[in-house]
């Protein structure tokens, strides 16, 4: 049975930064929420796109030619085998919530320190 799910609460739910937490799943997709700040990762995911919601702050996506800003209320979307990195300004926290494929690895085939192999459901 479906129930509404309140985004801020979720938010309030975590601290830690670059660790999605799952909200929801739509068919073979997944609602993920994340807390970053700072710069992630280089990465692609060679099979999946992803879109990225900005929640609150101020999302910087770094492409190989060029960079993104995406600001409070606005979307981006990465689309399959597109390198990119997310980054924060001034190391801001930025609150996103994140529509992607189950089978999308948190990095891609990159292995980092930041890397998360599984998302806490919340």
């Amino acid at each position: 049975m479906s129930k509404p799910i309140n985004i801020q609460e979720k938010f309030s739910r975590f601290s830690d930064h670059w660790h999605p937490h799952q909200i929801a799943t739509v068919d073979n997709m997944q609602v993920l929420l994340a807390k970053i700040s700072g710069e992630f990762v280089w990465h692609a995911h060679e099979e999946e796109d992803e879109l990225f919601y900005v929640q609150r702050g101020t999302l910087l996506m770094h492409f190989r030619d060029r960079v993104e800003t995406v600001n409070e209320g606005e979307i981006i979307v990465v689309p399959k085998g597109v390198e990119h990195c997310p980054k924060t300004v001034d190391g801001q926290e930025v609150q996103l919530l994140l529509f992607e494929k189950l089978s999308t690895k948190h990095t891609g085939d990159v292995q980092h320190e930041k890397t998360r192999s599984s998302y806490p459901k919340i």
